[in-house]
């Protein structure tokens, strides 16, 4: 089973080849925060990503994670980075997903604001 997802407008999709996850992180980050994601961590073999030429990369701090985002709507569906034992990992913003209620998801509180 897969999971599909997309920025607003649809020139940025993936596929996330992971049957539909349950539970996501809400990171306090000063970027997290503002724009609201609830995060599900993959390795990056199992995402696929249509339309990058279509997204534009923030980076800060440590630039350990890029937070990419379309150019034309804004929207970030995901963020692409190394996890903490050096594997490439991609966070999805499961609230870009298609079919998963952000209700319904078991939240997690991260406090990257303390990192």
């Amino acid at each position: 089973m897969s999971v599909t997802g997309s920025c607003h407008c649809g020139a940025v999709n993936y596929t996330l080849d992971e049957p539909a996850p349950t539970k996501a992180m809400a990171c306090n980050c000063s970027i997290c925060r503002r724009k609201g994601s609830l995060l599900h961590f993959a390795s990056a073999d199992a995402v696929t990503v249509e339309g990058r030429e279509a997204l534009t990369t923030y980076t800060f701090k440590s630039h350990n994670i890029q937070h990419h985002f379309c150019t034309t709507c804004g929207c970030a569906p995901f963020a692409e980075g190394t996890a903490p034992d050096g594997k490439a990992m991609v966070a999805i913003n499961l609230r870009c997903t298609d079919g998963i209620d952000p209700d319904a998801l078991e939240i997690t509180q991260f406090d990257g604001a303390s990192v």
